[in-house]
């Protein structure tokens, strides 16, 4: 059987419901921005395939001891750890928390992002700035700690046949552009072509880079996209699919290329929209 997930007056869909595979087993894993919305789907599903996890944060604590206690549920470590992935000096205290609490770090999730918009001629430099700041200063900042563990320690294959995987957060909007949002498409923009220069720059090390592109997420940061029955269908002729993706869409593709079954992927920007991309206005000619 499945879980049905559904919002009062739009479409239910039936997602599946299978245990998670311990694919993970024996790696340490940190996820940013994971107490809400994706990262934190995205931490409880690297948990519950095995691996023990840092939560990292910037507000709302409580919010990130319940994801702790969730991760936790599956049998493995967890703690939540603060931090502003867009400061050096936090970052740095981050890892070197991780590395005492757990020895090393196996996978880096760059989850944290924001959005601050507006249309061109009225975005200040401060909304540009804190924009980039967390979607693609920190995303460099986090990757940069993570390869250097990498590097050190080198391949344990007793764990993994990878000596470390960073995926990357992007969005559909590394390729789509959108009006209104300079600042956060650019920052995805960056996160593409920042992932596959680290990755052709880190592969001969067996180090993976890869992004997670998401779509149309039901999360609480885009809540006006789905929750009345207008918006929500306005949001479908966006996605030829013709549903919401769900947190758990993420989750499930991001454990999956963090283990060894996608051992031969990297440098590779992976959509997860439901078709968002394929551009469904031109599906009856243009």
């Amino acid at each position: 059987m499945g879980k049905k997930v559904e919002q009062e007056n739009l479409p239910s869909v039936v997602m599946p419901s299978c245990e998670m595979r311990k694919i993970l087993a024996g790696q340490k894993a940190l996820a940013t921005g994971a107490n809400s919305g994706i990262g934190k789907t995205v931490a409880i599903a690297l948990g519950q395939a095995g691996a023990d996890v840092v939560v990292n944060y910037v507000t709302n604590p409580g919010q990130a001891e319940e994801v702790v206690a969730k991760i936790r549920e599956s049998g493995v470590k967890a703690y939540a750890h603060q931090a502003d992935v867009s400061q050096e000096d936090q970052v740095k205290a981050m890892f070197a928390r991780m590395c005492e609490e757990f020895g090393t770090i196996d996978i880096m999730v760059n989850n944290a992002g924001l959005q601050r918009d507006a249309k061109l001629e009225e975005m200040t430099l401060r909304q540009w700035d804190t924009v980039i700041g967390v979607n693609l200063t920190g995303q460099f900042l986090c990757a940069r700690e993570a390869v250097r563990e990498f590097k050190r320690r080198g391949v344990r294959p007793e764990i993994s046949c990878a000596a470390g995987k960073i995926i990357c957060i992007s969005s559909v909007h590394e390729v789509i552009p959108w009006a209104g949002h300079v600042n956060y498409a650019a920052s995805k923009g960056g996160v593409m072509l920042m992932m596959k220069s680290i990755a052709q720059e880190v592969a001969p090390h067996r180090i993976r880079v890869n992004s997670v592109c998401p779509g149309a997420i039901r999360t609480p940061i885009n809540t006006a996209a789905w929750s009345t029955a207008e918006a929500y269908a306005s949001l479908m002729q966006l996605v030829p699919y013709k549903r919401i993706g769900e947190p758990e869409d993420i989750g499930r593709v991001v454990a999956w290329l963090a283990s060894d079954e996608a051992d031969y992927i990297t440098g590779a920007s992976i959509f997860v929209d439901g078709g968002m991309t394929l551009y469904p206005g031109f599906a009856t000619g243009g």
